[in-house]
């Protein structure tokens, strides 16, 4: 893959990732702009991760049998299109519909650049190409994290519009064709579940996935309801799990490469497992963004660990897997996010605890479920 590729792939990735989660910092602002509750507000996230996770399932079929860069062109404009409309939404319903758009077109990305990486790089460098990727989309959505501390949040989604539409001539111009593997368009999951290794793979993506964002995507709503503190402490506690993203994925590509992915997989989850602890707990204010640091070295250990292990599949199953990747863990993130709401409604305390105890199963049993590619 010649280097302008990877970084139009890396800008894309960067303007898709600028509000993912800032999204779920502003829904305290969101909720009093409309005069709506926080809950209700916060179905802004997961009416763009299952779109999402349902809409990718069709990108890895469709880069095998049309030309990427066009479908990717088409995708960017459509992901501005929507951002332009949540920026200007008049009422809550027109921000749920732009972000599900979002969350349709927006899908396109990720499982590209997994294939493209797959195909170009040998499997001794492809864990620090996915780092790097990966931890462009955290470093863009760290700066989208902290300018929702500043900015209003319409801004947020007004950014990456304009941003998208200033990316579209440079891919015009510069992003290669890809041409098609098979002319015919087919999608076929069923063949790829039949394997054991992929089967229990995507179960333990569901698992961590429905876990993590269950957890992460209602933080706003705990440090505003628990500890009373405003919409800028709470972007910029929230950001530290972005900051600490960026150096996660990059460090995580790079153990994957040197003492293998499944230890980093579970070192991740250790040190999710850390931070859990301390909310269970409830720490002092000042004590709050250690744990948010620690929580984003371990979300990102592990996705990075995941997500290079997925590189590793046969080649006949990697169009599929780099679409379940992104479909399993949006939809059972939005899964995750919607039934964790219910639950933190009546308790945080309960809901950490459900979190703990189940990071604690997946650690024991990561060996039976993920099997060495």
């Amino acid at each position: 893959m010649k280097k302008l590729t990877f970084i139009i792939l890396c800008l894309e990735g960067a303007i898709l990732s600028f509000n993912v989660a800032a999204a779920a910092a502003l829904i305290p602002s969101v909720a009093t702009d409309f005069g709506v509750s926080e809950f209700a507000a916060g179905r802004i996230v997961w009416l763009y991760m299952i779109p999402y996770g349902i809409a990718a399932l069709f990108y890895g079929p469709l880069v095998r049998s049309f030309d990427a860069k066009k479908i990717e062109l088409i995708c960017l404009l459509s992901f501005s299109a929507a951002n332009l409309l949540a920026a200007f939404s008049k009422n809550i319903s027109m921000l749920f519909a732009a972000r599900f758009f979002m969350g349709v077109f927006g899908a396109s990305v990720i499982p590209l650049a997994l294939i493209l990486i797959a195909q170009s790089h040998g499997s001794e460098k492809r864990g620090r190409t996915v780092g790097i990727f990966f931890a462009s989309t955290f470093i863009a959505s760290l700066l989208g994290l902290f300018l929702s501390g500043v900015l209003h949040w319409r801004l947020i989604f007004l950014l990456p519009a304009i941003s998208g539409l200033m990316l579209l001539p440079l891919m015009h111009f510069y992003l290669p064709h890809f041409p098609p593997v098979n002319k015919k368009f087919a999608i076929n999951y069923i063949e790829p579940f039949k394997d054991k290794v992929i089967l229990y793979m995507f179960t333990y993506i569901f698992i961590i996935s429905l876990l993590y964002h269950g957890l992460q995507q209602w933080f706003s709503v705990y440090f505003s309801t628990q500890y009373n503190i405003g919409q800028f402490a709470i972007s910029m506690l929230i950001t530290l799990t972005s900051l600490s993203g960026v150096f996660g994925e990059t460090i995580g590509g790079i153990l994957s490469d040197k003492i293998g992915r499944i230890k980093t997989v579970n070192l991740g989850i250790i040190l999710m497992i850390t931070s859990v602890l301390f909310l269970i707990f409830k720490m002092p204010v000042f004590i709050l963004g250690l744990i948010m640091i620690i929580w984003g070295l371990g979300w990102t250990f592990n996705h990075a660990g995941i997500s290079t292990i997925l590189t590793d599949l046969p080649k006949k199953f990697l169009h599929e897997a780099a679409s379940l990747n992104s479909s399993v863990r949006f939809v059972s993130g939005g899964l995750g996010v919607a039934f964790s709401g219910l639950i933190m409604q009546k308790s945080f305390g309960f809901g950490f605890m459900i979190v703990l105890v189940s990071l604690f199963v997946l650690l024991i049993f990561t060996k039976q479920l993920i099997i060495k590619v």
